[in-house]
């Protein structure tokens, strides 16, 4: 079992493990996971070490934070930090009218857009009695492109609530950043565009950038990342797995961006696959490290819904992988070239 370090948040002292534990898994995301196998989930992540675990309120329409706080109920609070987002106000909705798209088993609502002041407020407030917490570290505004997963070439500005979540959610936020009632202030999104804009209108802790610095993708070095470094923001990652594809390789169904991997994510993954093989190394081990190498990533947070999907996580995180593999990926022009490596690596 790896010791997980911890790194920095904020200038304040907050430190989170190197890996986290997603929620979205809690939350029922594509299939229903058992209540007691949550519950155990993430008691086995706390007894693994892990101390950060992730959540959001649209994650199952609350049933991830619902989850979560059943399962904290029994940890020391202080030894925990949590993240939880707002953006998304909970409206219910007849049983009838209830549609299983992302969520299996959600309690009756649906989801809206709402980045104002007051749904802000009430979204800490109804995350605060799900969670049976009285505090949340760190809180992001979530999705304000609306969670589109757009392909190459797409506009990833074709759906932008920026000016509201800075006009709304962001004042509301630091402003209880400065009461000391919340720790942290990020953005969690899919996307690392518009994160280039938010870097530069506010004073962000951190970005829960999700599938976009991964072993398959590294856009964000080249602009993201320096204004991140400059204004001091730190990274959390994501869907390190790029939603699947880096998990089970290039195979038959699998997943890029929640839809079908298209033929040349497919020939790159293979790729990689091929080297890592070489190497006697699992292929979502390279996946889960790569990230970490960069002093700007301070924890990956891979979902499990299950104790034998999170010690997986864990064993790909403490799995032996030589300089070797890194610099043939590198020569082999399969990560880009300014892309720190893990420690070791030439």
């Amino acid at each position: 079992m790896p010791i997980l370090e911890k790194r920095s948040v904020t200038a304040g002292g907050l430190t989170v493990t190197t890996m986290g534990l997603g929620g979205t898994g809690l939350g029922n995301m594509y299939r229903a996971t058992d209540p007691k196998v949550a519950l155990d989930t993430v008691q086995a992540a706390y007894d693994s070490g892990l101390r950060y675990f992730d959540t959001a309120p649209v994650y199952g329409f609350g049933l991830a934070e619902t989850r979560l706080g059943e399962a904290i109920k029994t940890l020391p609070r202080r030894d925990i930090v949590i993240s939880s987002k707002v953006g998304y106000d909970l409206v219910p909705i007849p049983k009838s009218e209830v549609k299983p798209v992302l969520w299996d088993e959600a309690p009756p609502f649906r989801a809206e857009f709402d980045y104002s002041r007051d749904a802000v407020l009430r979204s800490i407030e109804s995350s605060l009695k799900r969670l049976g917490t009285d505090y949340i570290d760190m809180l992001a505004i979530h999705d304000p492109d609306e969670a589109i997963h757009f392909a190459r070439g797409e506009d990833p500005y074709a759906r932008s609530r920026f000016k509201e979540a800075m006009e709304g959610a962001y004042p509301a936020l630091d402003e209880l950043r400065s009461q000391g009632v919340i720790k942290a202030v990020g953005v969690g999104i899919n996307q690392w565009q518009m994160l280039s804009d938010f870097v530069e209108a506010g004073q962000f802790d951190y970005f829960l950038l999700a599938g976009r610095y991964t072993l398959l993708e590294q856009e964000p070095l080249a602009t993201l990342f320096p204004a991140c470094e400059r204004k001091g923001t730190k990274i959390v990652i994501g869907g390190p797995y790029n939603s699947g594809i880096l998990a089970t390789g290039a195979v038959k169904g699998a997943t890029f961006n929640t839809r079908n991997a298209p033929a040349d994510v497919l020939e790159r993954v293979a790729r990689l696959n091929a080297v890592c093989e070489s190497h006697g190394v699992p292929l979502a081990a390279a996946a889960l490290q790569f990230p970490l190498a960069h002093r700007l990533v301070v924890s990956v947070i891979p979902g499990a819904r299950s104790v034998e999907e999170l010690k997986q996580n864990l064993d790909y995180l403490s799995w032996p992988i030589p300089a070797s593999l890194w610099s043939d990926l590198r020569h082999e022009k399969l990560i880009d070239a300014a892309a720190p490596l893990p420690a070791g690596a030439v």
